[in-house]
């Protein structure tokens, strides 16, 4: 069944805020075919920490851009801001990265999108602006 996810620089617009995401790319792009999002073990992982935590999550897609086409990879944007003192933002830091930085699990990125850097991208909020874009693509 298709489904419509939002961009998570769309997200941070909408949320007026910088926004958290995790992608999970391939240890080694050439190396291995492409695993499904869907039985990484990471994210199944993290998706059950996230629902047993009472943390909101969602799908999401990459930061948009108006040149390049991607299908969902499994995006995950999670609804915590980012914030440094914030008591959840520290729980969700702490279970995906240890205390040098470095992330516990080896196919995972954790994201931070700068509403500054999403609002490069506001006039994709604009009635009509993605049909324009189809139409002309």
């Amino acid at each position: 069944m298709p489904m419509l996810l939002q961009h998570i620089d769309a997200i941070a617009r909408a949320k007026q805020r910088d926004v958290l995401y995790l992608t999970f790319p391939p240890a080694e792009p050439l190396a291995e075919p492409r695993r499904s999002y869907e039985s990484l073990d990471s994210r199944k992982q993290i998706i059950a920490w996230l629902e047993a935590n009472a943390i909101d999550w969602t799908m999401c897609g990459h930061f948009a851009r108006e040149n390049t086409m991607r299908s969902y990879a499994g995006q995950i944007y999670i609804d915590v801001p980012y914030d440094s003192e914030d008591p959840t933002y520290q729980r969700v830091q702490a279970f995906l990265e240890f205390a040098d930085g470095s992330m516990r699990f080896e196919d995972v990125r954790f994201w931070v999108v700068s509403l500054e850097q999403a609002m490069k991208n506001a006039h994709h909020d604009e009635p009509g602006f993605w049909e324009r874009w189809a139409d002309n693509f």
